[in-house]
């Protein structure tokens, strides 16, 4: 990640800029026994002992008992597919996620234990097995979701579509012809790169003011910054890569300045569901507008979100959860 700097410009006029000063800106085995054949004692009327038995095999179930087995074992699965599919951050994606294998390991220890019908006990074995790998698929994706790979729920469930691990253990299922085994409840979304255009609004209040906020993102990835002063969201802004962005008209006040970075933006979750990270700027930046006599003076700002020689201030690294989105 690319350490961003800040290039702030005072300056004085009566209606134009005159003065620029720049700062810049984580099988237990028991007892051994002697070899032979336990016989009867010396001089007494004892008989051998028998050898233990086995357990016996269990009966195989009913076809009715089966379908109702299964239905027990995928239900927690599916309203936990459903759930991740509709996590929109990472705020709460490795709960999401945590749920989910638990789900799937659950149905793995409830299924392998019965004896279905004798007819689809092959099949029934395969089932079992792909709900195996499909909980360790779920637990390399909670890995990508903690390397902020994937950001959204259903950014998992496309890369995990991607590489096999729904369409596997859906095929497991069908092949268990007239049992309801599914456990994807939601058709995984196809890979996108949705953006929007260089310096669209998400939200903003009015910009009544003559000085302005000059953005610079030089870095590979897309970025919406926030400006938040006090408890209020007061801009959102999209800024692609490589491009500049100038916010005319920002109102006096101190801000706080929050930028996430990352591919793809989903305007409904407000998250890029890729490759995302989160930061915040490094310090306060104050905007104030003076008047004496007939002069005006206000102050404008200039951040690059990429490293500049000179910069001095750096990125605060923040938790998802911190961002204002």
């Amino acid at each position: 990640m690319t350490t961003p700097r800040i290039l702030a410009c005072a300056v004085a006029t009566l209606v134009a800029l005159t003065a620029c000063t720049a700062s810049s800106d984580e099988k237990v085995t028991g007892p051994a026994t002697a070899g032979g054949v336990a016989g009867v004692g010396q001089g007494t009327g004892g008989q051998a002992s028998s050898p233990p038995t086995g357990s016996p095999a269990p009966v195989a179930l009913t076809p009715e008992e089966y379908r109702a087995e299964l239905e027990k074992a995928r239900g927690p699965v599916r309203a936990a597919v459903k759930k991740l599919a509709a996590t929109g951050g990472l705020k709460t994606l490795d709960k999401r996620l945590e749920q989910t294998s638990d789900a799937v390991d659950g149905a793995v220890n409830r299924l392998a234990e019965l004896a279905p019908p004798a007819e689809v006990k092959v099949q029934h074995d395969d089932y079992v097995e792909a709900l195996r790998a499909l909980s360790t698929a779920f637990g390399g994706a909670r890995q990508d979701a903690e390397a902020q790979r994937f950001c959204t729920g259903p950014a998992v469930l496309t890369g995990m579509d991607r590489a096999g691990s729904l369409s596997d253990v859906e095929k497991a299922a069908d092949g268990l012809s007239g049992y309801p085994a599914s456990v994807i409840s939601v058709k995984a979304p196809k890979q996108r790169t949705r953006r929007l255009s260089n310096g669209r609004f998400i939200a903003s209040e009015g910009r009544p003011s003559r000085a302005y906020l000059q953005l610079s993102n030089g870095t590979r990835r897309d970025a919406v910054i926030v400006l938040v002063r006090g408890k209020r969201k007061a801009v959102t802004v999209y800024v692609r890569k490589k491009s500049n962005f100038k916010i005319q008209g920002v109102r006096d006040g101190n801000y706080k300045i929050y930028y996430t970075f990352g591919e793809d933006w989903d305007s409904k979750a407000r998250s890029f569901t890729r490759s995302c990270d989160f930061e915040r700027f490094g310090k306060s930046v104050r905007f104030r507008t003076t008047y004496a006599g007939n002069q005006i003076r206000w102050t404008n700002w200039r951040i690059t979100l990429h490293s500049v020689t000179g910069g001095n201030v750096k990125p605060k690294r923040i938790k998802p959860g911190d961002f204002p989105s």
